[in-house]
């Protein structure tokens, strides 16, 4: 999991909104955009160990062009969600305390993943 919270607020700050919606597409089929905790490391860990009983690698799956992992990575991306939508409020992101918005890799090597932004506002 890869935090991406400093990222996107800044870009969202450089536009000076006051109120919004902001939008977030991970635009690939094998990793996610998350809201999480971004307080305990912990939490990511054990959010992995979970996906990894849900999706296993283990499994005969027909799909399995790109090795063992990608499979299990499609169906770790339906579960956790490609898309985010956050409020802007006061020209920040309406982020609780602890929240942080996380790049999903569900790959077991690293990919160059990209996120599309769209910001509507006033």
């Amino acid at each position: 999991m890869i935090l991406v919270t400093a990222r996107i607020s800044d870009w969202v700050q450089t536009h000076e909104p006051t109120q919004g919606l902001l939008t977030l597409l991970c635009q690939h089929t094998s990793a996610s955009l998350t809201i999480q905790e971004n307080a305990s490391p912990e939490v990511r860990g054990d959010l992995d160990l979970a996906f990894d009983r849900l999706a296993p690698r283990t499994l005969p799956y027909a799909h399995n062009l790109e090795g063992p992992d990608d499979m299990p990575a499609h169906i770790r991306t339906v579960l956790s969600g490609a898309q985010l939508s956050i409020p802007v409020i006061d020209g920040r992101l309406a982020l609780g305390t602890w929240q942080g918005i996380f790049l999903w890799e569900h790959r077991d090597a690293p990919h160059h993943r990209r996120i599309a932004a769209h910001l509507l506002y006033e």
